[in-house]
């Protein structure tokens, strides 16, 4: 049974003491100098501490520690979660080669393997139920990392991941309530305060960044409860539903890799080139682009709702929206149609927005 004022609590609990654990980590970051310094690819003009994601796992934790949840991956899914935040925590302070991060967040899923948490089964329409036998552990590994490392690249605008993960983990959070998954609820729950007690001091302009150890951190969690709740669902199309809450973010990923490889550069070389990026080209300001990221998750996560419950025929019509905000997201990305973005460019007329004139002039300022 779901306890809807313990939750209430918790979820302020870990609201609250994100929000005040914010203002000591501030000063953490200055003391031992865990600073993002402005350059040629960032947008912000000042130092900025950027290890907040600490407090995000300390409110969480202590809003974890008032619903006292007893789970059997429970151990796992902490143990796991102290390697990423350690882990964030050491590439913020010395920005460590991709290999050492990558081993950080293999050695955090390592945890969550022996412990039995696996995706074992996938759902799929038309087919069935598939058993994925010896490739459990490999679609596990691919998951957790792929998610962790997905939340991460969103992470450049000002709010733009804490708010963007908050949407998905309260879509995530309704799902798993209809389901009774409670132990997904708790997680959900207290990460959504701990989110919204940071993005205080994270939204434009921000005080502090989460950094690697934020965006690790919620990758890693979003990852570990869509396993435990969306994963476990045998709804026909559940092999999907996880995909379309945390859309956003995997896609501006796999368009990063696409437009990468495209353009002959290696896939793991930073650029400006992310979805938010180019908003900020077509004339949006730095807070227009947020909300529109977050409008889109939004949707996505409404649309995931939907595709959970709804009949075939509905889930169908769900499909093909889906396809239509993947293509729009795809022409502002860049990567479709030899960069030419018809609907992108009649949205921006109709939204009053020179979109050539806007990224002429923002080209030019970064030459």
């Amino acid at each position: 049974m779901i306890n809807f004022v313990d939750l209430a609590i918790a979820s302020f609990i870990a609201l609250i003491s994100t929000f005040f654990l914010t203002f000591a980590v501030k000063k953490l970051a200055f003391k031992f100098n865990i600073v993002d310094f402005p350059n040629r690819r960032k947008i912000h003009v000042h130092p900025t501490p950027r290890i907040g994601g600490l407090a995000i796992f300390l409110g969480a934790a202590l809003g974890l520690l008032y619903l006292q949840p007893e789970h059997i991956h429970l151990q796992a899914i902490f143990m796991g979660a102290i390697v990423i935040v350690v882990t964030g925590i050491i590439d913020d302070k010395y920005s460590v080669r991709p290999i050492i991060k990558l081993t950080g967040q293999l050695t955090a899923t390592t945890f969550l393997l022996s412990s039995g948490l696996v995706i074992e089964k996938i759902t799929l329409p038309f087919i069935g139920m598939i058993e994925l036998g010896p490739f459990s552990v490999l679609i596990t590994i691919l998951w957790v990392v792929g998610i962790t490392n997905a939340i991460n690249l969103i992470d450049g605008l000002d709010g733009l991941a804490t708010g963007v993960s908050t949407i998905g983990l309260v879509s995530i959070l309704i799902m798993a309530i209809v389901d009774l998954q409670i132990f997904a609820v708790y997680l959900c729950v207290v990460l959504i305060g701990a989110n919204l007690g940071f993005l205080y001091h994270n939204f434009y302009p921000a005080k502090i960044y989460m950094g690697d150890t934020g965006s690790n951190f919620l990758g890693y969690m979003i990852a570990v409860i869509s396993m435990l709740g969306l994963f476990k669902n045998v709804a026909l199309f559940s092999f999907i539903i996880p995909i379309i809450v945390i859309a956003v973010p995997i896609l501006d990923t796999a368009f990063s890799i696409i437009r990468r490889a495209l353009n002959k550069q290696h896939i793991m070389q930073a650029d400006n080139k992310h979805i938010h990026y180019q908003l900020l080209r077509a004339g949006f300001s730095h807070r227009q682009a947020v909300l529109i990221m977050y409008g889109f998750s939004l949707v996505f996560g409404v649309l995931a709702i939907v595709f959970q419950q709804a009949p075939l025929q509905i889930s169908l019509i769900v499909a093909i929206i889906v396809f239509i905000l993947v293509h729009l997201l795809a022409e502002i990305a860049g990567i479709v149609m030899g960069g030419k973005r018809p609907v992108v460019d009649k949205l921006l007329k109709m939204a009053g927005k020179d979109g050539e004139k806007s990224k002429l002039k923002q080209d030019n300022k970064e030459k």
